[in-house]
């Protein structure tokens, strides 16, 4: 064997052993990945303990690793101003906050943008059913503007077909097109915000239009993803519910790619 084949056989043997190196690093580096989220619930007319063990749950079981902080403040009413909120700096060190809370009397225009504030300024979300109503009482539209869509009521409960409009977007991956819901309630949007992207419709029984109710928005710096879905024990139970609401967590935290 000349010493040119040698040099060549040893220059594959570095070359595969570095690549086996990287694919180990990446693989450990994926492994050890966490995000780090705030769930912020509490409110009316849900059952938001059950609704939080299930989020948390369905991320375990999916291996998504995630340190979860919750707050369930603010009690059982539509009128409330919560403690976190008076920390100027109550979103820094998350990755995405998870906003499943149901305040829609709560009017004050200074508290309301004293949470926009901090997504502006890139604080992530994902935003889940009651969040739409949240703050619907208030004359300014800044957390509309976060949330991505305007809503202030709902039609009746029903077992509504998901229409995916975005198939390729990665929230969305392994969602059938056509599914059917458990019973939920369809959220009527009055208004789409300009860097609202839908990625999935449903169709009202009483009037026939169509209505987002799955979608990314770009509010600042933040990544928010949303779902009007959300209001029964029955669509937290669901698979195919849990699986897109882990990929939005996971997407609007930048560990999701496009």
């Amino acid at each position: 064997m000349s010493q040119i084949t040698r040099f060549r056989q040893l220059t594959l043997l570095v070359a595969i052993f570095s690549s086996l190196l990287v694919l180990h690093s990446n693989q450990v580096n994926a492994a050890e990945t966490k995000i780090r989220a705030l769930l912020v619930t509490g409110g009316c007319c849900h059952d938001y303990e059950f609704q939080a063990k299930a989020m948390q749950l369905a991320a375990k079981k999916r291996g998504v690793n995630i340190d979860w902080t919750v707050v369930n403040d603010g009690g059982k009413g539509t009128d409330a101003q919560i403690k976190l909120y008076e920390n100027k700096d109550w979103a820094k060190g998350f990755d995405v906050i998870v906003h499943n809370e149901c305040f829609a009397a709560t009017t004050d225009a200074d508290y309301i943008r004293s949470i926009t504030k901090s997504h502006k300024e890139g604080a992530n979300a994902v935003v889940i059913h009651c969040a739409m109503h949240t703050y619907r009482d208030a004359k300014i539209d800044d957390w509309r503007q976060m949330l991505g869509v305007t809503s202030r009521r709902h039609d009746h409960q029903s077992n509504y077909t998901v229409n995916v409009v975005a198939k390729d977007h990665p929230t969305m991956k392994g969602f059938p097109d056509g599914y059917k819901m458990p019973k939920d309630e369809l959220y009527i949007i009055e208004k789409v915000w300009p860097n609202t992207t839908i990625l999935a419709k449903s169709t009202s029984e009483r009037d026939g239009k169509e209505h987002a109710v799955f979608w990314t928005n770009k509010y600042g710096k933040a990544r928010v993803f949303g779902t009007t879905y959300g209001h029964s024990n029955g669509t937290f139970s669901d698979e195919k519910f849990l699986d897109v609401l882990t990929q939005g967590i996971q997407w609007a935290a930048g560990s999701l790619k496009e």
